[in-house]
């Protein structure tokens, strides 16, 4: 086996023959330049296109390239987490294939590793994105830092560093959704955040919607933090004591009134019967998240298959 290289850049692709070509063409120089031995760990996600075909020929020319596949498509959490384990180096990297973050500034985060950082996570600085992902990031961003603790200032970034044991570390979680820079954050002795470049996506749209921005949040605050459930407990509280008042103020009325006054308030205590209604479902969907993922996590399904990747065929 090859010696172990000093850094492993680890990249998820799906669907992206469109900014293959055009990634390593900017990622291997930049690289090189670093004088540092190297690999890029490619983990195709179940690709449709020629991605697939286009990593098996790069590597054929470049020795550092490392192509994994996946049997079918698992989402970019389990190809980054397959990336993650399979990674040699001290120093982890992971990079979007859309040349949304700029490769060069992998550079940039070497710099910080060999500074001793163990955790290197970044910020996009002048976001070349929409004014609505911008204000969309902004608002899971803030709720999430509320909601789980960690300072984080930018968590959608992909571009970002972990030392190999903080990278194998992740990596051995048996979670079925889960975010990595926060459990890298979580793990790390001595991390940092620094402003990174930031640049539209080459080609193609962006796998990310709106939705994907909920589902992420949701992930972030029921895999990080119990605040949900506290502040249910506080709510149900809070209902709970205004209901006891409000019952105590029917018998009061009753006895001052008589029968008259409660048939009077029977859509007030219709509306009220609403309101415990309603609130007893939002308490049983939000049980029922975290009882959902207690549930994946038992049952040890793994979060990706490998498949055998094709041999360049020789001349």
């Amino acid at each position: 086996m090859a010696a172990e290289p000093f850094l492993s850049v680890v990249i998820p692709f799906f669907n992206e023959e469109d900014n293959v070509d055009a990634l390593f063409k900017r990622l291997l120089p930049s690289l090189r330049a670093l004088g540092r031995s190297f690999e890029v760990v490619c983990v195709d996600d179940g690709s449709k296109d020629r991605t697939l075909t286009m990593l098996v020929a790069l590597r054929a020319a470049n020795p550092e390239i490392v192509v994994k596949s996946f049997a079918r498509n698992f989402g970019q959490h389990a190809a980054v987490t397959a990336g993650l384990a399979s990674a040699r180096g001290a120093f982890v990297v992971t990079l979007d294939a859309d040349l949304q973050n700029p490769p060069e500034e992998v550079a940039k985060l070497v710099a910080e590793f060999d500074a001793g950082h163990d955790y290197v996570g970044t910020i996009r600085a002048n976001r070349d994105d929409s004014a609505f992902r911008k204000l969309a990031s902004k608002i899971v961003g803030g709720t999430t830092r509320k909601m789980s603790g960690l300072p984080i200032k930018d968590f959608g970034c992909m571009l970002r560093g972990y030392s190999r044991e903080i990278a194998h570390d992740v990596a051995r979680r048996h979670e079925t959704r889960t975010f990595i820079p926060a459990l890298g954050y979580l793990f790390a002795k001595n991390p940092i955040e620094i402003d990174v470049k930031h640049e539209a996506r080459h080609e193609g749209k962006s796998k990310y919607s709106f939705l994907s921005l909920i589902r992420l949040n949701f992930d972030l605050m029921s895999g990080f933090s119990v605040a949900p459930l506290r502040l249910l407990f506080t709510a149900g509280l809070f209902i709970g004591v205004m209901g006891f008042a409000f019952f105590i103020y029917i018998l009061v009325m009753r006895a001052m009134y008589g029968d008259v006054y409660t048939q009077s308030g029977v859509f007030t205590l219709f509306a009220v019967l609403f309101l415990f209604v309603g609130a007893q479902f939002v308490a049983f969907g939000l049980l029922g998240e975290y009882i959902g993922r207690i549930l994946q996590t038992v049952r040890q399904r793994p979060p990706y298959v490998l498949r055998d990747v094709p041999e360049e065929p020789r001349p």
